[in-house]
């Protein structure tokens, strides 16, 4: 069974440890991996993957470029590795069309923002330039959650899914890290163009509630993803098959699922 890992953060060797510091420090969770390209290649070699998604994001505009740069230059040293882009909310609409058409052209495959790190509510009409922008080109992975903020809840991507209906949405950590507990903003995000990564939640939801929500949008509707470097491949893929889902739901979120979305 193909396995993709659907969300993955790398950084250059010479900031990486402080780079997964502080993703550890902002969530209180110690990394278990620092956040460099060797390390991701030998966790994932050992958990069976063959495949990954790999990102970063910039906190300031003036980071957009050279973090997008950075990933390109990955991509083509590691055939294995899939390509988002970041952006920033600050950019100009120049700007943002200019990172767009040079993740086109140099085979990236969609965009991730982090409104908790980048400090924006995802429904902010200041967004809707880089949501045209993307809309029908690009999908947007974006980070869900978290109880301690409102950057990120269900309710706002709901808004943004309904506005911008040719948009693809990655609704990352099951659609909402800590806030799972969320259940009317739940039902509002089922829509035909949002989906769901797996990252950063099997170890805290409860079995009955992880299978319940992906029964409740479909199997068809979910990525496997570690969040590397936070959590160890091989043990987040022992939590995915603990779940009792089928052999065929299985290979729909490891491998099949972000396949299609992504024309891989």
């Amino acid at each position: 069974m193909e396995i993709i890992d659907a969300h993955v953060h790398i950084y250059p060797d010479k900031i990486a440890l402080k780079a997964s510091k502080a993703i550890g420090d902002f969530y209180g969770i110690p990394m278990d991996y620092d956040g460099t390209v060797d390390g991701l290649l030998k966790v994932g070699k050992k958990a069976g993957i063959s495949r990954y998604l790999v990102h970063s994001v910039a906190t300031t505009p003036h980071q957009v470029h050279s973090i997008n740069t950075f990933i390109l230059e990955q991509l083509k040293a590691h055939k294995e590795f899939i390509g988002f882009i970041t952006l920033h909310p600050d950019l100009t609409i120049d700007e943002i069309d200019s990172e767009i058409k040079f993740a086109i052209d140099n085979g990236f495959k969609g965009i991730k923002l982090h409104p908790d790190f980048q400090k924006f509510y995802i429904d902010d009409p200041k967004l809707d330039n880089i949501y045209k922008a993307a809309s029908g080109k690009l999908p947007i992975l974006f980070h869900m959650g978290d109880k301690r903020y409102d950057y990120s809840s269900q309710e706002r991507l709901v808004r943004v899914a309904n506005k911008f209906k040719d948009l693809k949405c990655i609704a990352a950590h099951f659609g909402g890290y800590s806030t799972w507990g969320n259940y009317r903003e739940y039902e509002n995000l089922k829509y035909d163009n949002v989906y769901f990564d797996t990252s950063s939640s099997l170890y805290f939801l409860e079995k009955y509630k992880a299978v319940q929500l992906i029964k409740k949008f479909g199997a068809d509707r979910f990525f496997f993803g570690t969040d590397y470097p936070m959590w160890d491949a091989k043990e987040e893929l022992e939590r995915l098959f603990s779940l009792g889902l089928t052999d065929e739901e299985n290979e729909l979120i490891l491998s099949k699922n972000i396949k299609k979305l992504l024309n891989l």
